[in-house]
């Protein structure tokens, strides 16, 4: 076990864990349901503008705090912004990943029941999934078993340290997920009537961009690449002094957009298959949807809808797994340099925490359905609202007005060039700083507003 602040050991470790943040089920159910949703083809163009213009400079900048202290989220500010409220949005960040494991661990619990109904062969006799759904998530013991479950593999990746828990399992996670994206798009790509899906993914309708869509794509960069609430900043923290930032974060914004964008290839083609089936579906396109269409696709071949489905789910656990290592190491992190604890406590500390508030959370959808005492939302809506309305956008534009107005410049451009041993064009550092200057706090308040009230 590591008994000092660690290290990763490589670029590629270093690349795959800190994608590995940000790959999630946001890649692989949001992206879909948000592409159905705004019309396909056009909706990935104004998506890819969106995470170059707004993903790549916020990656970055959450890197530069992380890097130049090497510290947890809340001592960096703090350190770079000493005897000041700058350190709240430190802060900030440890509450929205703890309370975001609370409610992303059930999510991920349904998943993992789901892959392994799909390993025994149940999930294929299911004869109506939005009522085989509704069963399993409103009761007592699954879901809650499932929920603690995967906290607890969370937990052993954690425990085990920097380069020997999150660096070599990112290695071994990251590659057999892009390995499985890639399988099941062509296995999807191959089913009868999926030309239609690959045509509404690749095919642009330019009338239908409008303000929603442009909205939505912003909204899905920022989400999806977990920008703000401290879980890059920490895996910053243990780059080494040589690491190219903005080459790094470029490298990560594009692997979590290549994952989203085969996702994809992988739903909407099986959904144009049948005919049925609309592609706006929505958030039960997991979990309800996705099943009928397994199961009827491969009905008189049971045993490829035996393996895509097992793949498909599987793919789901990798991508949730990968997400919440980087959202508990935040907070074990912070526990670990603070309060100078073992790992081993750190960790079971956090553990022991998130199992709490999961617990609530996957209680409220049927023991404490009943129970709301947040404004008439349970539990793991209220967290939910309370993280992704509030303070994500919120610690986004502090983070955007922090380095881009509160760090000085010279410490930006001498984080960015590695002290001055990589050479970039003028032309670089003004389109980066106009970008986290201007361009993200005003996008990450038209995302605020758009959440909240529209």
């Amino acid at each position: 076990m590591e008994t000092h602040r660690g290290h990763f050991a490589s670029r590629l470790g270093i690349v795959l864990a800190t994608a590995g943040s940000s790959v999630g089920l946001g890649n692989v159910w949001r992206f879909p349901v948000e592409t159905g949703e705004h019309g396909g083809a056009a909706f990935i163009l104004v998506y890819l503008v969106c995470v170059v213009c707004l993903g790549v400079p916020m990656m970055t900048a959450e890197f530069i705090i992380g890097r130049r202290t090497h510290k947890n989220i809340a001592d960096a500010y703090r350190q770079l912004a000493p005897r000041s409220l700058w350190p709240l949005a430190g802060y900030a960040g440890m509450v929205c990943v703890t309370l975001i494991l609370g409610y992303y661990a059930v999510v991920a619990g349904w998943v993992l029941k789901y892959a392994f109904d799909s390993l025994t062969g149940s999930l294929a006799t299911v004869t109506d999934a939005a009522s085989y759904f509704n069963a399993f998530s409103t009761a007592t013991w699954t879901p809650l078993t499932c929920a603690l479950l995967f906290i607890l593999l969370t937990h052993l990746v954690i425990v085990r340290g920097v380069q020997n828990g999150i660096e070599r399992v990112s290695k071994v996670l990251m590659p057999l997920l892009l390995l499985l994206l890639m399988v099941l798009a062509v296995g999807s790509m191959s089913m009868p009537g999926a030309s239609e899906g690959i045509a509404f993914l690749l095919r642009p309708d330019f009338s239908k961009i409008d303000s929603s869509v442009v909205l939505g794509a912003l909204g899905q960069a920022f989400f999806s690449l977990s920008i703000a609430i401290g879980c890059l900043a920490t895996y910053a923290s243990y780059f080494k002094p040589d690491v190219p930032l903005m080459k790094t974060a470029s490298n990560v914004v594009a692997i979590d957009t290549v994952v989203a964008i085969l996702s994809g290839f992988i739903v909407f083609p099986a959904v144009f298959s049948v005919a049925t089936v609309a592609p706006d579906a929505g958030p039960g396109l997991v979990f309800v949807t996705l099943p009928d269409i397994f199961n009827s696709l491969f009905g008189s071949a049971p045993v490829l809808g035996y393996i895509f489905s097992l793949m498909f789910y599987v793919l789901l656990v990798l991508a949730a797994l990968t997400s919440t290592i980087s959202m508990h190491e935040e907070v074990t992190s912070f526990f670990v340099d603070r309060f100078h604890l073992s790992r081993r406590w750190a960790a079971a500390w956090m553990t022991l925490a998130t199992m709490c508030l999961a617990a609530l959370c996957a209680l409220s959808f049927g023991p404490l359905s009943s129970f709301r005492p947040f404004f008439g939302r349970g539990f793991f809506d209220a967290f939910n609202d309370v993280t992704a309305l509030w303070i994500m956008p919120l610690s986004g534009i502090v983070l955007s007005l922090f380095v881009g107005w509160r760090l000085p410049k010279s410490l930006v451009i001498d984080e960015l060039t590695n002290h001055h041993t990589i050479r970039y064009p003028r032309w670089l550092f003004v389109t980066f700083f106009f970008l986290i200057r201007w361009v993200a706090p005003i996008s990450i308040a038209l995302i605020f507003l758009n959440e909240l009230f529209w």
